[in-house]
């Protein structure tokens, strides 16, 4: 049973992860495995470039990351409703989702390259200590997964198609319960 409804709002804030000034000292950004073509080319090292920038910035919430990767012209092809497209959606979600977990850091698992697509996964955690929608952290563990398709363009992440474990973080969070 969901516990408290789940409106597209709260959806979309549970789907928003990450920006702003860390409210902490974040660890560097943790890759466990990298994988190139046999013959990594100038696309993929300039790819690699960008996407360590860009979940630099996802494990911070630092916008200088943000800036270093993506380009003007960058789409969200799996936009949760409320968040903005382009540029700011990112940003937005960071904010947004940093309010609830300050906390929040990311660990790369796997990030596969393939000329100008990065596939990514990885697991996001924290502890929910702030609010989401109308619910208030108890400083819960919370801990869940990823997967990122980016496509870099000239050095730019220009699209992000993106996939994450809202359920297990719900769960978590104490918005939703399943019976």
């Amino acid at each position: 049973m969901i516990k408290n409804a789940v409106t597209g709002g709260l959806a979309a804030a549970a789907l928003a992860i990450s920006v702003s000034a860390p409210a902490f000292a974040a660890a560097p950004l943790k890759i466990d495995d990298i994988v190139h073509s046999a013959k990594r080319s100038h696309a993929e090292a300039s790819a690699e470039t960008a996407a360590r920038h860009f979940y630099s910035f996802w494990n911070t919430g630092d916008e200088a990351d943000l800036k270093a990767a993506i380009s003007p012209s960058f789409t969200d092809h799996t936009l949760p409703e409320g968040r903005p497209q382009g540029p700011d959606g990112p940003a937005f979600a960071s904010k947004t989702f940093r309010t609830a977990v300050p906390d929040l850091s990311v660990e790369v698992r796997k990030m596969v390259f393939s000329g100008d697509y990065v596939t990514v996964h990885m697991v996001f955690r924290g502890h929910f200590t702030g609010t989401f929608a109308t619910t208030k952290g108890a400083g819960q563990s919370i801990e869940f997964i990823a997967t990122d398709l980016l496509k870099v363009t000239d050095g730019k992440v220009t699209d992000n198609w993106h996939i994450e474990d809202n359920l297990t973080l719900l769960k978590q969070m104490g918005v939703v319960s399943m019976k």
